[in-house]
Formats: structure tokens, sequence, C-alpha cells
């Protein structure tokens, strides 16, 4: 089979800006943008989706990709892709942030963890809220509704339509501070029972200023936190499930 040079251009224009988008979502979203999945693996998967949505697209516009406005609608897409990324990205955040809150409160602020998708150091009770966020967000399919999503963005906002950048950002700086202000939610139970704990030390301390509450307080703390923890862990799932849905929902919301 020969293509001419005009087949060429149409397919790659008709392949390249949706690979763009896609690609560009894998990088920033959680579990597809892990250390642990390879560049290869995503470029493939980028491929196979785009390769599945480009023939069921109206017609792209055809634009030279190295020309001025080629590279203007390349970032157009990769931005997209990114914020859409993004937006599940805060959600996984939030919950770092709750769990940085229970461990500071726990005493355990200076227990560190390497986080081995993103290479960064985080609490051990983060890293473990962050375990839960993932599997459960494998659980309701989130991975599946994430690719969903970017192949139902090509319908509301199609290759080369206009877009409001400043109204974009803007729905995603408020469902950023709407998460970050409800992560207090997921540490809530925990950091009012340590609250109360601390409270008890003081009028013990007070009553018997003797005692080395230090030495005392410290592992009391930590064992009640765990303990807290996980008898706070179903309405922990229940809420975590869903701000994840939440941050699902938004996805496609935040592109206007």
């Amino acid at each position: 089979m020969e293509f001419t040079p005009e087949e060429l251009t149409l397919l790659l224009h008709t392949y390249l800006w949706p690979f763009l988008r896609v690609s560009a979502m894998f990088l920033a979203a959680p579990i597809f943008s892990y250390s642990s999945i390879s560049v290869r693996v995503r470029v493939l998967l980028a491929v196979l989706v785009a390769a599945l949505v480009a023939p069921l697209l109206p017609t792209t516009p055809v634009v030279e990709p190295l020309s001025a406005v080629g590279l203007v609608l390349a970032l157009r897409e990769v931005a997209i892709g990114l914020v859409m990324g993004f937006v599940m990205q805060l959600v996984f955040a939030a919950v770092v942030v709750a769990g940085h809150s229970v461990a500071m409160s726990m005493g355990l602020g200076f227990a560190m963890s390497v986080d081995p998708q993103n290479g960064v150091q985080v609490p051990v009770v983060s890293q473990l809220n962050v375990v839960l966020a993932t599997l459960l967000f494998l659980a309701i399919d989130g991975h599946l509704i994430l690719i969903s999503a970017v192949v139902d963005s090509f319908g509301l906002v199609p290759v080369g339509s206009a877009i409001s950048p400043e109204g974009m950002f803007s729905n995603v700086a408020s469902l950023g501070t709407q998460l970050f202000a409800s992560a207090l939610l997921l540490a809530l139970p925990t950091l009012t029972a340590i609250l109360m704990i601390n409270v008890a030390f003081g009028v013990i301390t007070r009553a018997a200023p003797q005692l080395n509450i230090f030495a005392v307080g410290f592992p009391v703390t930590i064992i009640a936190g765990f303990v807290f923890m996980l008898l706070a862990l179903p309405m922990f799932i229940s809420t975590l499930q869903r701000f994840l849905s939440l941050g699902l929902e938004q996805t496609l919301l935040v592109l206007g």
C-alpha cells in the first residue's frame, strides 16, 4: 500500500492532535504517570487510544505542524490533557495533606519515607493514605473513567475550537481550593481524638507536675493515633471515594 504525500499529511493531522491530548493526560494523571509504568507503555497506550478515537472525531483542522499555528495548536492540546490529569493529581495531593496533618499531630512528622512513584519524601501516614487512595481508585475503575473522560473531551472541546484559558485555570484553582479544604475531613476524626488526648495530658500534667509527660505521652499519642485511624477507616474510605468521584466528575467540567 502506497500513500501520497497529501494522504500522509492528512493521516498526520487526523492522529497527531488526539495523540498529543491523550499522551499529555497520561503524563499528568495518577496511576498512568507513576514511574513503575515505563514511558514506552504510556506512549503505546496513548497511540492505541488516539488510533481508536481519531476516526470518530469531526474533521480536524489541516495545519502544518511545524508552523506557528501548528505549534500553538499542539500546545493547546497538550495543555488540555495536562489539566485533565492534574485535576486527579489534586485529589491525591489532598490525601497527602490529610496524612501529613495526622502524622504531625501524632508526632510522626519526622518519620518520612520516599514515595517510589513520585520520588519525593512524604510522611509514612501520607504514604499509607496514598496506597489506600490508589487501590480505591482502581477499584472504582478510575483509570477507565479517565480514559473515557479524555475521549469525551473531544466532543466537549473539539480540536481547533475556541477555549478560554482563564476560565479553565480558574476552574482548576477553585477545585483545588475545595479539595484541600475538604482534605481536613479525611483527617478530622483522628485529629479530634488526638487533640482530646493532648488535653487530657495537659490536665494530668497540672495535677501531677512530677510526671514526665514526654516519656509517657509520645508513645501513647502514636499508639492512640493508629488505633483511631483504624476505627475511622470506614469513614475515611467513604469520604475518599466521594473525593475521587468528585475529581473524576470535574475532569471534564474544568474545561468549561
